[in-house]
């Protein structure tokens, strides 16, 4: 059923009426620990380049990681050698939940086998308008790999999405499911292309 408090904020593509809109994602910093078991995750098992390395200007005593997520937005680690990797993430306000990159879904085989292969245990759900694997890094972070079920063009991703909310309102369910986003992409006149996904549970949960 839906919330009522849902129709306080209107879910649009439109520009808010702001003083200004930012232009997109630049970077996203995280604390990191070391720089081995960093590059060992993000870019030996994720495939992320490291694009840059210097030290962090606010600390120099530490280094500042660069990696290019695969469109050219980056991801950031201050790291140091003597910060070993940990397993646990501290949550309450303000902490980050998780990080979610974008895959190919031709891949999600590929990119199961590789998790286990590494060491990294992981769960598979059908997310309704999405499938995610979910995994940690080397320091307990909840890592999201995320891969569409159809071809949603970049420039209409945000018109795709308001369109299945309103689609889900419509039909009183409580989240957004395969057949508001296949009917949302029918409706703004675009052609249906799904991809093929594995069978995996829907709905609720997440990485154990």
């Amino acid at each position: 059923m839906s919330d009522e408090s849902e129709s306080t904020t209107p879910v649009t593509p439109e520009l808010p009426d702001s003083p200004f809109h930012t232009t997109g994602t630049d970077h996203i910093t995280i604390w990191g620990s070391n720089e081995e078991d960093t590059v060992e995750f993000y870019q030996d098992l994720l495939g992320m380049p490291l694009v840059l390395r210097q030290p962090n200007l606010d600390d120099p005593s530490q280094t500042h990681l660069f990696f290019d997520t695969g469109d050219g937005r980056i991801l950031t680690f201050f790291v140091s050698d003597d910060r070993p990797s940990a397993r646990g993430q501290r949550a309450g306000v303000g902490a980050v939940h998780h990080l979610c990159f974008s895959v190919e879904p031709d891949e999600y085989e590929q990119i199961m086998q590789s998790l286990e292969e590494a060491g990294h245990g992981y769960n598979v759900f059908d997310r309704g308008i999405f499938h995610s694997i979910y995994t940690r890094d080397n320091n307990g972070l909840v890592i999201e790999l995320s891969a569409d079920k159809y071809e949603i063009p970049n420039d209409r991703r945000g018109e795709i999405l308001a369109k299945a909310q309103e689609l889900r309102e419509a039909d009183g369910a409580e989240y957004a499911k395969d057949e508001h986003l296949r009917q949302a992409i029918e409706e703004l006149g675009l052609e249906v292309v799904e991809h093929d996904l594995p069978d995996a549970s829907a709905g609720v949960g997440g990485v154990e």
